[in-house]
């Protein structure tokens, strides 16, 4: 069964749309259990403001193609969301396993962004194009950063575990 690209273009903003709900899962989830990680907890509380502003945008492009967002995909992703975000509780360092997945979730929304402006070209979506780079941008910022984070949030965990200190969070 061939697909139209405008219908591609629906689901893959429905696909985004959705993984920004997980996203943020993850991020709420991890950003209330943060105590030892000042950094870190800014990073994440920026960047839920910046997802916040995502979706909308991603709304915003639904709703002129009269779509909504999915209700399966976010139910879906959302149950994922919070599996994840849970899944790294119970680990000694929970800090480290939370930032390196944090860095892979950051790039892949950056090649699902990448990958939606390609797609919103070919349909021909002009009026979503600077808010999808913005987005694009804001996605990038945020992997840079973690990255930046991972060396000072590993050296802050041994400090705090060679100290007989709860580290992990």
């Amino acid at each position: 069964m061939a697909l139209d690209t405008q219908t591609i273009y629906t689901s893959a903003l429905q696909n985004t749309h959705a993984l920004e709900m997980q996203a943020l899962q993850i991020m709420e989830r991890q950003v209330e259990r943060l105590q030892h990680y000042p950094e870190m907890e800014a990073a994440l509380r920026r960047h839920i403001t910046e997802t916040h502003g995502q979706r909308d945008r991603l709304e915003a492009a639904l709703s002129a193609r009269s779509a909504t967002p999915s209700a399966v995909k976010e139910g879906f992703l959302g149950f994922v969301g919070n599996m994840m975000a849970l899944g790294h509780t119970p680990a000694q360092d929970e800090i480290l396993k939370n930032t390196y997945a944090n860095h892979a979730f950051e790039n892949f929304e950056i090649a699902a962004y990448t990958s939606l402006l390609a797609i919103a070209e070919a349909a021909g979506d002009n009026a979503h194009l600077s808010g999808f780079q913005l987005s694009l941008r804001e996605e990038q910022g945020m992997a840079q950063k973690v990255a930046e984070l991972l060396r000072p949030t590993t050296l802050r965990y041994l400090e705090l575990s060679n100290a007989g200190e709860k580290a992990d969070r």
